[in-house]
């Protein structure tokens, strides 16, 4: 008997929650999902901060075919120069601080972040690593360690040892970090906890604070990264370097690939006591790295980046007013829009879907939705959807 894509799916497919009505999607382009039996629908979460691009960007499919037809996976990585993982790794410095110019190419967000918390442990020699309440890092074990929510990690213990949490926006908790701190992890901007902005100093007393003790800074910048703040880093929104950062998600215009980023100095403590004290299969894998160049291309020789603003609060300023919108929290082309209640929230959901646009909700806000369609979305399409999501609303 032949399963049909939707049988086997429901059969066969581990996925991490009940999804009793999921869309088949057969085909997406720029900023739309195209399903099984016609339908359209607008992506305004941009497969959560990946398609920063949109759906197939034409520069970014072009580099995958022409590497597909150079090769593929060679050996794991290191051993080899391959033109696409030093390219990339040579634009990624470019575009950042110069104590930033060591790029350890590895799969995904989780990935970046276990490699982040093992290098500062081996610069520091110090095991406290801290992070903030409502925080999310990851699925891995490590990862899951800083992930600021009991909730979704109870079921998981015994992690890590020596985690300690701090209030984000809280100067009196930045006392915490002491001599005895391997690392802090932060978001620039708190993501899953429904886009909580820094306040004004927080981040640069926070920078002071590890410096004063020794401990490495270290941004998570999976979420925020690649344009999506209306800046390349969220960092250069609020005047502070870090010594580490994690990248992913939009970094490879919708293949697989993360980055931790370091001095190489500090990069080079992995080659010894142990050797090899990071190494991935697939990290940097060719194909993916030639798309992430592609994308950071396109990134920075294009005006998508500088319009991310503009277009951010083209939403902001639309909704605002609504009588069910509690508040808007808006960076670049990120934006929680919050509703009065959780129920409320939880309502609108399925009317969004049927009004044929995919939003969700954040993890750690139940009461907000998160509009972040692709940067490469037109002032006209924004007008539009905002007549939908008003539509939606009432």
């Amino acid at each position: 008997m032949h399963l049909s894509n939707r049988q086997l799916y429901y059969q066969h497919l581990a996925v991490p929650a009940n999804v009793p009505e999921a869309l088949e999607i057969n085909k997406a382009e720029g900023i739309y999902l195209f399903t099984d039996n016609g339908e359209k629908y607008v992506d305004l979460v941009s497969g959560v901060s990946v398609s920063n691009l949109g759906h197939r960007h034409p520069k970014v499919v072009e580099a995958i075919k022409n590497q597909v037809d150079k090769y593929m996976h060679l050996m794991v990585y290191g051993e080899f120069i391959q033109s696409p993982q030093v390219q990339l790794a040579g634009k990624l410095s470019a575009n950042l601080p110069a104590s930033l110019d060591a790029v350890f190419l590895v799969n995904s967000g989780s990935e970046a972040i276990e490699g982040a918390m093992k290098l500062a442990k081996r610069i520091t020699g110090r095991s406290e690593i801290i992070a903030f309440k409502n925080a999310y890092h990851g699925g891995t074990q490590g990862a899951l360690s800083i992930l600021g929510n009991e909730e979704m990690k109870y079921a998981f213990r015994p992690l890590l040892p020596d985690i300690r949490f701090l209030e984000f926006n809280n100067f009196d908790d930045l006392s915490q970090i002491t001599e005895k701190t391997a690392a802090v992890f932060v978001e620039a901007i708190q993501a899953e906890a429904g886009i909580i902005l820094p306040k004004e100093g927080f981040l640069k007393a926070l920078r002071k604070r590890c410096s004063e003790v020794g401990s490495e800074l270290i941004l998570d910048d999976i979420q925020m990264g690649f344009g999506r703040t209306g800046k390349l880093f969220s960092f250069e929104n609020y005047d502070f370097v870090p010594d580490i950062i994690t990248l992913a998600k939009g970094m490879g215009g919708g293949m697989p690939i993360g980055a931790f980023i370091s001095s190489k100095e500090k990069m080079n403590l992995l080659h010894y006591q142990p050797a090899i004290g990071h190494i991935t299969t697939f990290g940097g894998h060719p194909v993916s790295a030639a798309a992430a160049l592609a994308s950071l291309e396109v990134l920075t020789e294009s005006n998508l980046i500088e319009e991310a603003n503009a277009k951010g609060k083209r939403f902001k300023d639309a909704l605002i007013m609504h009588p069910k919108v509690k508040d808007i929290r808006q960076i670049g082309l990120m934006l929680a829009v919050e509703l009065i209640n959780k129920e409320m929230a939880a309502q609108i959901m399925p009317i969004l879907l049927s009004n044929h646009l995919i939003v969700d909700q954040f993890l750690f806000n139940r009461s907000s939705f998160r509009i972040a369609p692709p940067l490469t979305i037109t002032f006209d399409e924004i007008d539009e959807i905002i007549e939908k999501v008003k539509k939606s609303l009432d």
